[in-house]
């Protein structure tokens, strides 16, 4: 994980020393927002607005019918679905970034059998996307139970710690498994102070540091899906991830989590083997 600088939305105000009544110390809400000025309106600083790629983790599951068609037609149809799907960034300009990454959860998952990580600068790629593989006939056999959006930006909380994953560019596939979750807090953490956040958030990364195996992806979904977070995580050791979220279990934070099911195991392979696996 690059180490971040500390940025504007990294700035911690002061806590008053005595809370206001019915506010219990160390608690209250912040006297001001993450980031006040995001595109740089108002101070005049750079926006980062272009340079946020948009993550889009589709999973899709196979009508068992099409396993009782002739080989040659699932053979065939399979095919122009690989042309479709790998087309999409094939085609692109390589200035519009397009990454295309296959995952499968054949054997892993019941509810799903494949995942596609898509990433762009522009979240209208990620509907030509889907609309060229809504033009094949695979995808007449073919649902989505999970279709999960986010963005990524800089950590708020990582500017004193080393680490991967928190930085304005996400590097996929490193890993030969990429595991998978939606995540939500509490409205009690956003109620906490800036300093109490960041306590924990410390803790949180420092009891990660020793699982140098796993790479985190931390991706942000707020007023754009319905989770707040799509966290994600590269390795090629499900054993060194089934210990890290273990021990973080065990960290303040972890009580401030709503919600981080369903969780997904995806096992990285080219888009023919994945669609292979499908019979």
């Amino acid at each position: 994980m690059s180490e971040n600088k500390v940025s504007d939305e990294q700035q911690t105000p002061q806590t008053p020393a005595t809370p206001p009544a019915g506010r219990p110390a160390g608690g209250g809400r912040p006297k001001m927002m993450v980031d006040m000025d995001p595109s740089g309106q108002v101070t005049g600083r750079e926006s980062d607005r272009s340079n946020r790629q948009f993550m889009n983790y589709a999973f899709f599951k196979l009508d068992p019918a099409f396993r009782r068609l002739p080989q040659a037609e699932r053979d065939e149809l399979k095919a122009e679905f690989l042309a479709a799907a790998e087309g999409w960034a094939a085609d692109a300009p390589a200035r519009k970034g397009l990454i295309l990454r296959p995952y499968s959860l054949v054997g892993v998952r019941g509810d799903v059998d494949f995942m596609l990580w898509r990433i762009a600068f522009d979240v209208r790629e990620f509907t030509e996307a889907q609309a060229r593989l809504n033009r094949t006939r695979l995808m007449g056999y073919l649902t989505q139970p999970y279709n999960f959006v986010s963005m990524n930006k800089r950590s708020q909380y990582v500017n004193r710690v080393d680490g991967s994953g928190h930085g304005l560019e996400v590097l996929p596939g490193q890993g030969q498994f990429l595991f998978i979750y939606p995540f939500v807090k509490t409205r009690a953490w956003y109620d906490l102070t800036p300093h109490s956040r960041q306590g924990m958030m410390d803790e949180h990364i420092h009891a990660s540091v020793p699982f140098k195996g796993v790479r985190i992806n931390t991706s942000y979904s707020y007023g754009i899906d319905d989770q707040e977070f799509v966290v994600s995580f590269d390795s090629d050791y499900p054993q060194e991830f089934v210990d890290l979220v273990h021990r973080l279990r065990y960290t303040e934070a972890s009580m401030y989590t709503l919600q981080d099911t369903p969780m997904f195991t995806c096992v990285k392979k080219e888009l023919a083997g994945v669609l292979d696996d499908l019979g």
